[in-house]
């Protein structure tokens, strides 16, 4: 198949609630795509999706089976051990020895500017170091096909600055990106394209000079214009 992904007529019910609905996405290569939305529209389930962590109520997912592909979450989860050590655990269980993936777990520190805090405990960095980590974490494994959820909603400027610069050199490396996102000019700076959700449904796909250009409120609705302006949480 062409594509990384393809969702077609994608449904996901929790109980009577639904998460999505109808959702139909193709992925290329070298995309790098920003889910948009409300609080509850659907971004995360949809990463979910994407990731294969969350199974399909309805529809089909599609996948090339020799895409690699990793996911760093709003909030991720570190070990209590060294920076080093959780980089290289998850290249362990990849099926490297463990030697060569603390060799690896070190390059992909130092790609991401941590190459000093490798022997610090992972749990005593600052929460833009452990984002930063957590990249490291993704890296390492050489994803065709990168996935974050908010990679940026609880840093502070600098370390924001910090992970979007990562994330666009990962981009330009040739790395797939879909980030979820309510921050627009990170979305403006890094996306692409732009897919704007609500309620579970896709509104407007869109290239992302497009989106910005009010096309999206022909497509969308008026929450749409009040999520623009920063008025709809």
């Amino acid at each position: 198949m062409s594509a990384l992904v393809q969702l077609k007529a994608v449904d996901v019910r929790f109980g009577p609630v639904a998460a999505l609905s109808g959702i139909d996405l193709k992925l290329a290569r070298g995309e790098r795509l920003a889910l948009i939305g409300a609080n509850g529209s659907g971004k995360s389930t949809l990463l979910r999706v994407l990731n294969g962590l969350q199974k399909a109520s309805g529809g089909s997912v599609l996948r090339d089976s020799a895409v690699r592909q990793a996911m760093v979450f709003q909030r991720p989860r570190m070990l209590r051990a060294s920076a080093a050590a959780n980089v290289a655990l998850g290249l362990w269980i990849a099926g490297r020895r463990w030697k060569p993936a603390l060799d690896e777990a070190g390059k992909a520190l130092a790609r991401v500017g941590l190459a000093d805090s490798a022997g610090r405990n992972a749990t005593s960095l600052s929460g833009g170091q452990q984002q930063r980590l957590a990249l490291a974490r993704a890296w390492a494994l050489q994803p065709d096909l990168l996935l974050l959820d908010e990679p940026t909603a609880s840093l502070d400027p600098h370390a924001k600055r910090e992970v979007e610069k990562l994330m666009a050199q990962f981009a330009a490396a040739g790395m797939t990106l879909v980030f979820a996102s309510h921050n627009l000019g990170q979305v403006k700076r890094l996306a692409t394209r732009v897919i704007y959700l609500e309620q579970g449904r896709v509104l407007a796909d869109l290239p992302v000079q497009d989106f910005f250009n009010g096309s999206l409120l022909e497509q969308a609705s008026p929450e749409a214009e009040l999520f623009l302006k920063g008025e709809l949480a």
